[in-house]
């Protein structure tokens, strides 16, 4: 019998999959590139996807974030503050996150998709219920915040995959 925790499992699963297939093999100067001045780039939709999910599912958890707990702010460098997630970045902001292999990126993605499948596998159904935020109508539970974390997360590997494209087509 499959449970709501093996489809959340399979979900960060894809958001892995997905950020791997957008980002494998990407040199700095593709991963830093923007084909516009305002868009983001491939390097700060895989930051972001890390950095969101991280943020969420810690919060759910009660404990620190595996951006400062296992060292990934320091291993990154950013000139962005360690609480950044990426929302409401300016086009600024956007160009702070570079100056990492592509690796290190997908390296902490892993980390952070490793800690939310291990978090779910630990939930009953019951839990998926429990309200997490109450400042939305209707007030939002556990499941559908993880599964507002994967959404969020796949679309923006999506976007990194098509600039991957345009910028590879570009040459």
């Amino acid at each position: 019998m499959t449970t709501s925790a093996d489809i959340l499992a399979d979900g960060f699963e894809r958001v892995r999959s997905t950020s791997r297939g957008a980002g494998r093999g990407l040199t700095r100067a593709t991963l830093e590139a923007k084909v516009d001045p305002e868009t983001n780039t491939i390097a700060w939709l895989l930051w972001h996807i890390g950095r969101g999910q991280d943020a969420q599912v810690a919060g759910l958890i009660g404990e620190e974030q595996v951006w400062t707990a296992d060292g990934w702010s320091t291993r990154f460098d950013l000139d962005l503050p360690d609480d950044s997630t990426g929302y409401a970045h300016t086009p600024e902001d956007v160009s702070k996150v570079s100056g990492s292999d592509v690796e290190l990126y997908l390296d902490y993605i892993d980390a952070v998709c490793d800690r939310s499948i291990n978090y779910v596998g630990e939930l009953s159904d019951a839990d998926f219920d429990d309200i997490v935020d109450e400042r939305f109508t209707p007030p939002v539970t556990r499941g559908v915040r993880l599964f507002s974390v994967i959404s969020d997360d796949l679309q923006h590997a999506g976007q990194a995959a098509i600039l991957r494209g345009i910028l590879e087509r570009k040459g």
